[in-house]
């Protein structure tokens, strides 16, 4: 590449991988007692199963064999990566973040070739992925990097409150990861804009707290010194009337931005990624769009919310399945707690 040709970022390589076993709607009642039924959980959500990660396996795990089909699609090794952005809201520890677990499972600190690629977490939830594709899409525009790896991965299964209690939010959540690798090129084809947006005086709108570091101690000790947190505290909270009317005025608006910044019709786009959160929030905003249904792909069926994880895994199926093609031009959208979303439009 030349000084005198502008780069641009393009997805070389996508993969996905979920966990073998599937929890039906079905499975969370006989199996874990919780007071629903199937029609009631399809009628609000869509879902009809997800999957679930056996007991000791995280969320790296499940990013590197994403991360592993991405590569081989790319066609490159993991040293050639320059940097690795990881999207979870469920790592495995506090601290250090699963970036860097993920970057070991790939095999990049061992052995005479080993390269120290630098790992960066992202904890935007269900916008992680949007977060994580800018911050690519920048340093590969910048010339900074040459190939990134950008990973969603979520492991919802360990922190469900699998009760009639939790059903609301229990019922919606999954198991899997998707990754892509963007990379340079200097063609005239790849990610032409990408918008993001937050609102911090929602945050609690939809959380999980856990903890409160601004706390003494950050979590509240019984009378034998150890730490007790309260189920309100454990599991995540949702005001779903709330989250839904945000979801959709925003993902319309942030969608609506791409177009009018990047002069591009909703006609002209082949394909509408939605992030997977609740299928009749993506039906209202296609209605409202006025978007044709078979431009408007989903597997929320069959996989749940995976949050950062879902449109990697989406993106994925569609070029596994051929509906996704080189010269596509597709448009990314997503929102979730922060609140944030963004979009992104991409030729493909």
């Amino acid at each position: 590449m030349t000084a005198a040709q502008p780069i641009n970022a393009y997805i070389s390589g996508t993969g996905f991988y979920v966990p073998p076993r599937i929890v039906t709607n079905d499975d969370l009642v006989n199996g874990y007692g919780i007071e629903t039924t199937n029609e009631w959980i399809i009628q609000r959500t869509g879902i009809e199963a997800r999957r679930y990660a056996e007991r000791g396996v995280g969320s790296a795990e499940l990013g590197a064999r994403a991360a592993e089909d991405a590569l081989a699609d790319a066609g490159i090794a993991a040293t050639d990566l320059d940097l690795i952005v990881f999207a979870t809201l469920s790592p495995e520890y506090a601290f250090p973040g699963s970036g860097v677990l993920l970057q070991h499972r790939l095999g990049l600190n061992e052995g005479p070739n080993a390269r120290h690629v630098p790992a960066l977490d992202v904890r935007n939830q269900c916008s992680g992925f949007l977060y994580g594709l800018t911050t690519a899409n920048a340093m590969v525009r910048s010339g900074a990097a040459r190939h990134v790896l950008v990973v969603g991965a979520e492991t919802h299964s360990a922190a469900l409150d699998l009760t009639t209690r939790g059903r609301t939010v229990s019922s919606l959540f999954g198991d899997g990861a998707g990754a892509v690798v963007v990379s340079a090129t200097t063609e005239d084809r790849g990610i032409r804009g990408c918008y993001l947006g937050a609102d911090g005086s929602q945050a609690e709108t939809l959380c999980q707290r856990v903890w409160d570091i601004r706390e003494r101690p950050f979590i509240p000790l019984g009378e034998d010194g150890w730490g007790r947190v309260s189920p309100e505290h454990m599991y995540a909270h949702m005001d779903g009337r709330m989250v839904f009317k945000h979801a959709i005025a925003k993902m319309t608006g942030v969608l609506k931005q791409a177009c009018d910044d990047l002069h591009v019709g909703l006609d002209d786009i082949d394909l509408f990624f939605f992030h997977q959160a609740n299928l009749r929030i993506n039906q209202y905003v296609a209605e409202l769009l006025k978007l044709p249904a078979d431009k408007v792909p989903h597997n929320i069926e069959r996989y749940g919310n995976t949050t950062a994880a879902t449109l990697p895994i989406l993106l994925a199926e569609a070029v596994d399945d051929g509906r996704l093609r080189p010269g596509a031009k597709i448009a990314l959208v997503a929102f979730g707690s922060g609140f944030t979303w963004g979009s992104a439009i991409i030729d493909w």
